[in-house]
């Protein structure tokens, strides 16, 4: 068989490959077809070590979205006793025991940065293991393709169902399946919305129709995202509108790992029996014998066998279909595995493969992701739970008094990142004889809330006939009085 004649997956070229272009690895050329008719792809049910990892995945991360909402965590009183929170109204972001605040958005960014480069070691060792396994567009897409499996059965009842006039067997099997879809992605905006308010109360307010109109709206927005995207594009997120498919191939070189097809096994493919009969006649024969098995499973209509292409998101289930195979056959597993382009072509050469994951780029991401992760560490470890931020007043910037002394206006903000209320005393440094009073707290004793900030009004005086500056560095320091845990700001003391 020197070509197979295959319909384009969406997206994909179409493409006439012959033992020669696999052999050679040729590139096939473009058609010039910007965008291709979309052709429904009905993945068949496969099972596998592959099919069975991403199972486990689904489950967990299902799990954890669904459930981590009602997870309690204790942080003492008049706290919220929700685990993983965002709190709009208090500006709060709580996870565990990690509070942060909005003035500490840097461990925010911190996070997308650490996921960057994650995403980009993922990428250079092991090709597209977030769009195979961990992508939420893949979790719920596979989710939803088990239901309709489930309903309207594997992949030739499904076909047979689509072609057949509408009956009361097709119009029941559609209903329930659609109706399962809702439900479920009506629980995915949900869940969602159970991380920005207490998740228990906030079911009870849903259920009675008491909660606030943006959660009924955010819940509605969700629900019809989820049901689109994971019932109806499917492969067209991935082909389309996602970007990292267009990126990853910057990440990725000869020797990352992806799911190949051994090109060097399997050419030139044939039929079994024809491929015993050569073999019997001491001439060459693939082992793949062109059953499709493994473009029948891609859920993004891939032919694997073509080389890497921008749908395939590398799920690993084209490998399991062709395991299955080789195995009835008794032909040795692995024709489709997890290998690299530079393995193919030494096996082609008679050179032994070799696995490289210690490489250049590999090292490069993995120590960035060290290094930003170690200081995301080292930040929360060492974090301050009092901060203190000074504004000095613009207009007058100074008043001389009749006594010849020089005064300053000063805005004080104190935060208090603990749950407890605390008391602070005030000080400062850098102008000579410098006297700073509190309006409103004349003992000097600053009282803050828990897990609040709080403004003072202060006034700082110098001295007359103090030698000054124009404008004279200032230090102003705040002191918890039980515990000695203490901040500074550092502003301007302005004179004639």
């Amino acid at each position: 068989m020197d070509s197979v004649d295959t319909a384009p997956a969406a997206g994909t070229t179409t493409l006439l490959v012959g033992r020669e272009r696999a052999v050679a690895g040729v590139v096939p050329p473009e058609t010039g077809e910007l965008y291709a008719a979309r052709r429904k792809i009905h993945p068949q049910g496969v099972r596998g070590r592959f099919r069975t990892i991403r199972w486990a995945i689904l489950a967990v991360a299902l799990g954890i979205y669904y459930l981590v909402p009602f997870l309690r965590w204790g942080r003492g009183p008049h706290e919220p006793s929700q685990a993983v929170l965002i709190d709009l109204d208090r500006g709060r972001f709580y996870f565990f025991s990690i509070e942060l605040w909005p003035q500490e958005v840097t461990y925010v960014m911190g996070l997308l940065i650490l996921a960057a480069f994650t995403l980009f070691f993922m990428n250079a060792v092991a090709g597209r293991v977030w769009c195979g396994y961990l992508c939420p567009q893949t979790v719920w897409t596979d989710l939803f393709l088990a239901v309709e499996r489930l309903v309207e059965g594997d992949r030739r009842a499904r076909i047979r169902l689509d072609a057949a006039p509408w009956s009361l067997e097709k119009v029941t099997a559609r209903v329930l399946k659609h109706a399962i879809w809702l439900l479920i992605a009506w629980w995915t905006g949900g869940a969602w919305v159970l991380y920005f308010a207490d998740a228990p109360t906030l079911v009870g307010e849903l259920a009675t129709f008491q909660a606030p109109p943006v959660a009924y709206a955010a819940i509605l927005t969700l629900t019809a995202t989820t049901y689109i995207l994971a019932g109806h594009m499917r492969e067209q997120v991935c082909t389309y509108m996602c970007p990292w498919p267009r990126i990853q191939g910057a990440l990725t070189d000869a020797d990352s790992l992806a799911v190949t097809y051994r090109y060097d096994r399997g050419e030139p493919r044939t039929g079994a029996k024809r491929a015993q009969a050569l073999r019997a006649a001491g001439q060459p024969a693939g082992d793949c014998v062109d059953c499709r098995q493994c473009v029948v499973v891609c859920p993004t209509g891939v032919d694997i066998r073509e080389g890497l292409q921008m749908p395939c998101i590398q799920c690993g289930l084209c490998a399991d279909a062709c395991d299955a195979v080789m195995t009835k056959l008794g032909r040795p597993t692995g024709l489709i595995a997890y290998d690299t382009e530079a393995n193919c072509e030494r096996r082609r050469r008679g050179e032994a493969p070799v696995i490289r994951i210690v490489r250049a780029r590999t090292v490069l991401y993995a120590l960035l992701v060290a290094a930003v992760g170690g200081t995301m560490l080292y930040g929360l470890a060492t974090r301050s739970f009092t901060g203190l931020s000074v504004l000095h007043d613009r207009n007058p910037l100074f008043v001389t008094l009749a006594d010849g002394s020089i005064r300053n206006g000063l805005t004080l903000r104190i935060v208090n990142k603990r749950p407890v209320a605390r008391h602070f005393a005030l000080s400062a440094e850098g102008v000579p004889g410098l006297r700073i009073e509190v309006v409103g707290a004349p003992e000097g004793r600053l009282a803050v809330g828990p897990d609040t900030t709080q403004e003072f009004r202060a006034l700082a005086f110098a001295p007359a006939g103090a030698v000054l500056d124009k404008s004279s560095p200032l230090t102003l320091r705040i002191t918890d009085l039980d515990s000695g845990e203490a901040a500074q700001a550092q502003d301007h003391f302005k004179a004639p």
